[in-house]
């Protein structure tokens, strides 16, 4: 009797920080994923969470060594030096987006992970909602004629209390908004570049609140985005994009495709499932995903951008 193939043990994980995105997202999309077993967390407040044992990567590292990945789920700022420490350590890394704080950081952190053989992961959750594949599918043969961007959303009740997100790295209201970049590079045929942004800071903050880009696709087609993260009541989530064919709307963060005014059925939306089964393919089949061009459209709007002084914000 000739023995079928078997199925690979699961991946031993390990999770860095467990905050609100890890305990919304991280933690049941890794229950639901067979390609991995959760062996142990981390984070700063580990004496406040009963659930989670060591109180940093480092502690993490040398009381769980069967770990071979690592899943990073902490702010942005001080992630390229856990990643880093991972990546040392023999272990493949997947990083939450957005990958790092800096372009530099990145690009030494894939750098670091190719001399390794080692898989490192940038993901973009974003881009594995439901309506994104098909609206890339429904895009690829089409002439782009313009679209359009608009974000917005309640800090306060999707990032309570989180002062990392108006500090140095954090981005501010792009860090939802390259949510919606994510997308948007993604889903279109070509070359995205940024040319003008307006930013509104507070003045007792770093990181914008709101803001206004203008984009060009393939050097011709105009794309605009509007982000405000002082918006009330339902999230207003939505890109559309308007071809030589009719035009398209992703809303509901990308969950939901419409065409032509018909709605797509895309079936059910499991963005971060669908994640931790593209890093186990990686990770088997040796293989690292570093994409940074909405970090870079990120990167650009803070370089060139009008900063426009806005009222304090206080959580």
């Amino acid at each position: 009797m000739v023995d079928g193939p078997r199925t690979p043990a699961p991946i031993a994980l390990g999770l860095i920080g467990v905050g609100k995105i890890a305990r919304d997202q991280h933690l049941p999309a890794i229950a639901q994923e067979r390609s991995f077993r959760l062996v142990a967390m981390a984070s700063r407040d580990a004496a406040d969470q009963q659930d989670v044992i060591y109180s940093s990567l480092t502690e993490l590292l040398a009381g769980t060594p069967e770990v071979t990945a690592i899943s990073l789920a902490s702010p942005p700022v001080g992630r390229a030096d856990l990643a880093r420490e991972a990546l040392l350590a023999g272990k493949h890394v997947m990083l939450e987006k957005p990958p790092c704080a800096s372009l530099g950081e990145a690009h030494a952190l894939e750098a670091l992970a190719r001399q390794k053989a080692l898989t490192l992961f940038a993901t973009w959750h974003s881009r594995e909602a439901a309506g994104v594949a098909g609206a890339r599918a429904w895009l690829a043969d089409k002439r782009i004629t313009g679209g359009q961007i608009a974000w917005r959303e309640d800090v306060r009740v999707w990032h309570p209390g989180q002062n990392w997100i108006f500090a140095p790295g954090g981005m501010g209201v792009f860090d939802p908004g390259i949510n919606a970049l994510s997308i948007l590079t993604e889903i279109l045929p070509g070359a995205l570049t940024l040319r003008s942004a307006d930013l509104e800071v507070p003045e007792n903050l770093h990181g914008p609140i709101r803001a206004r880009i203008e984009m060009i696709h393939d050097f011709d087609v105009p794309m605009a985005g509007q982000f405000d993260f002082l918006y009330e009541g339902v999230p207003h989530w939505t890109i559309d994009i308007h071809t030589d064919q009719g035009s398209l709307r992703l809303d509901r963060g990308g969950s939901r495709l419409t065409i032509a005014e018909a709605e797509v059925d895309c079936g059910e939306d499991r963005e971060y499932r669908r994640l931790y089964r593209r890093f186990a393919r990686m990770v088997l089949g040796g293989t690292s995903e570093v994409d940074l061009r909405p970090l870079v459209l990120v990167a650009d709007a803070m370089l060139v951008g009008d900063r426009n002084k806005a009222p304090p914000f206080h959580f």
